[in-house]
């Protein structure tokens, strides 16, 4: 686990010196490069990643969790297969819903930036 925290920390570094080093290229030789606008869009990236897939994540465990319970309940009684299923389905849905919520922080993150426009 240390390992794998450790290699994410390094790709992060990386990945934010090589947005800051594209960005800056495109500067004329000699002038003052102002690096602000390639941080914040870099951390924009980064933090679509995270709040993807921690959405994805989190909702995964739930259905998983919602679908070993129902399981578990039909196995238990099957006689009421139909409501057990029902109610259960009305969860499925409302935890997916955090996924798609997820998505459109992502999409608003890379998109409609609200920083980055400030920053011109």
């Amino acid at each position: 686990m240390k390992k794998v925290f450790r290699y994410s920390i390094w790709t992060a570094v990386a990945f934010l010196a090589s947005a800051t080093m594209a960005l800056a290229a495109e500067a004329a030789p000699g002038a003052v490069v102002d690096y602000t606008k390639a941080i914040v869009l870099g951390c924009s990236l980064i933090a679509a990643g995270l709040a993807m897939g921690l959405g994805a994540i989190g909702a995964g465990q739930g259905m998983g969790q919602a679908t070993s319970g129902g399981s578990v309940a039909v196995g238990r009684n099957p006689d009421a297969q139909g409501k057990i299923m029902l109610t259960m389905m009305v969860g499925l849905a409302m935890t997916e819903s955090i996924a798609i919520y997820a998505l459109v922080i992502s999409l608003v993150i890379l998109y409609a930036n609200p920083i980055i426009k400030l920053l011109g």
